[in-house]
């Protein structure tokens, strides 16, 4: 063979290299594993359901820190599936806007390049992302209020397209816990408020960092306002109805949060709800303070409910040697301590003169009657004394009466301590059907279908507004049950709707004792309501048709 000249070696080196004969990848595919990257900025973009929207308090600080020793803690990435651009994954918008204002100010290419940690996107990836970014902004800065409440209505809407189906406070809050963001269902409820009542009229007032408390308080001040006009306006043409009349007055006082002043917002409202309605203001603001003293009660954290059972104790522990030898001032006999005096200032010595082993056993019985506590305060007491003396009536005593009553102890708008007995101030139609209307619209809470319940002047207090097929088969097994319970108990006709009454047979036995399984029943307190909402409309029925009130 003969030897390749010079002009054929370099005829071979400069032939076409091979080619690729199929259609060549617009990009590489992401990891299916976390896999460490160096990404742009011009690749970055930050998540857009970031629930942080104001400043970050500490960004200087975050941005002095970046400048000087650069990122210690490189955010995680991911990439939704067929998008060109990655997004934060959980938190650390706040680094990525200080890195391009960087950029801008320096060109230099470590604040460009950024070596990030890919995560591939998860099959739930919107609620992971969010969740995510929620529970990071709580360690690296903290939310506002009203941010937090944005997120937490952002993730209801994930949860919803996820199951398609409505959610109820309880199960939002189970579902935020196994997604790594615990949040109990009384904040989510006020945050609900927030963003729906609070958001519209002062919006520069919650983003500048108005707090829960403040939240709270004004929250409350709206439900007992309400509650407070609906009883005054009922039957009278008012010029304006609450809801407006509530953002007009809020609006007014949208400033920054060091000049904010609930108080103000209480005169402001409560002396315009007087000049609308009529009603003296002295007398208007005493009745908004009841209700809110009671709606305050109702919301308040469960560790605030146990003093109501405080005061048993001290009394019982005061001198237990020396009761023999040194009888007390008051000649109540020791067998009479289980049924002692209604008189607050007999049952303490009373107390004080049983021996401890009967105390125990004692404390214990009234314990067990107490489904929720009923909190209440001296300034209440006080004013039920007043008018209770004024009236000629005699305050029923929980702990006197456990005996001989039907007792029970529920929190609420209107606390329960006895299931059967009728107030005389309550035993008039117009009072009955508010306090029925209410336990109703409790007992709607529990299954999320209290908006459902609307307060009625006839009947017996309030009606069920009845879903559509479609909004019916769309509703848990458990709040559609509730809800045909009440439509039933309003008596309400039969009509073309969601609610298939024949079906309540079969579902009664699960939603009164469980029947089948727990998840279904009422709570003990919506229970128990029940119960007091029966016995209510049962008078009311009676003093319409004439019957004399003997039994309440």
């Amino acid at each position: 063979m003969a030897e390749p000249t010079p002009q054929d070696m370099a005829a071979k080196l400069l032939a076409k290299g091979f080619e690729r004969s199929g259609s060549s990848a617009a990009a590489l595919t992401d990891p299916i594993a976390d896999t460490p990257m160096v990404v742009t900025l011009d690749e970055l973009r930050p998540y857009e359901h970031d629930p942080r929207v104001t400043r970050n308090p500490a960004y200087e600080e975050i941005k002095a820190s970046i400048r000087e020793r650069g990122l210690d803690a490189p955010p995680a990435i991911t990439r939704r599936p067929g998008e060109a651009h990655y997004i934060i994954r959980n938190g650390g918008n706040t680094r990525l806007a200080i890195l391009r204002e960087l950029w801008s100010e320096t060109k230099e290419d470590r604040f460009f390049r950024i070596a990030c940690l890919f995560r591939p996107w998860p099959a739930r990836g919107e609620i992971v992302a969010l969740t995510g970014h929620l529970a990071e902004n709580e360690v690296r800065g903290g939310l506002t209020f009203i941010e937090r409440a944005l997120g937490i209505e952002k993730a209801r809407e994930f949860y919803e397209q996820e199951s398609g189906q409505a959610l109820s406070q309880s199960e939002l809050a189970r579902r935020l816990t196994a997604d790594g963001y615990p949040v109990p269902q009384s904040h989510i409820s006020r945050m609900n408020d927030a963003v729906r009542y609070l958001l519209p009229a002062i919006p520069n007032l919650l983003y500048g960092g108005l707090g829960r408390h403040q939240v709270d308080r004004l929250a409350v001040l709206r439900k007992a306002c309400e509650r407070t006009w609906e009883r005054r306006a009922l039957g009278r043409t008012v010029a304006v109805d609450f809801a407006t009349l509530f953002q007009d007055v809020l609006t007014q006082f949208d400033t920054q949060p060091d000049d904010f002043s609930p108080q103000r917002v209480q005169d402001e409202l409560v002396g315009q709800m007087a000049e609308l309605l009529e009603t003296d203001y002295d007398t208007l603001a005493l009745e908004i303070d009841d209700s809110e003293s009671r709606q305050r009660a109702l919301t308040s954290e469960p560790a605030a409910l146990t003093p109501p059972a405080a005061p048993v104790v001290p009394a019982a522990t005061s001198a237990p040697v020396s009761a023999p030898q040194q009888p007390s001032g008051s000649s109540v006999p020791r067998d009479t301590t289980p049924v002692a005096p209604p008189a607050p200032a007999a049952t303490a010595p009373a107390s004080s003169k049983a021996p401890e082993d009967q105390r125990g056993p004692r404390d214990e019985r009234l314990q067990a009657h107490i489904v929720t506590p009923a909190p209440t305060t001296e300034r209440l007491q006080s004013i039920q004394r007043m008018v209770a003396d004024q009236l000629g009536d005699k305050l029923p005593d929980f702990e006197a009466d456990a005996l001989r009553a039907i007792p029970v102890q529920v929190g609420g708008l209107y606390p329960i301590s006895d299931v059967w007995y009728v107030e005389p101030g309550l035993d008039a139609p117009d009072r009955l059907r508010v306090h029925i209307a209410q336990f109703a619209r409790e007992i709607g809470e529990e299954a999320a279908v209290a908006d459902h319940i609307e307060a009625s002047v006839g009947g017996i207090g309030f009606v069920c507004v009845a879903p559509s097929v479609g909004q019916a088969k769309a509703l848990p097994a458990f709040a559609r049950a509730v809800l045909t319970l009440l439509h039933v108990l309003s008596a309400a006709p039969p009509s073309a709707n969601g609610l298939d009454r024949a079906r309540l047979a079969d579902e009664l036995a699960a939603l009164l004792h469980g029947h089948g399984g727990s998840a279904t029943r009422l709570s003990d307190a919506a229970l128990v309501k029940l119960f007091r909402l029966l016995r209510l409309a049962r008078r009311l029925l009676d003093l319409e048709a004439g019957v004399a009130s003997q039994d309440s």
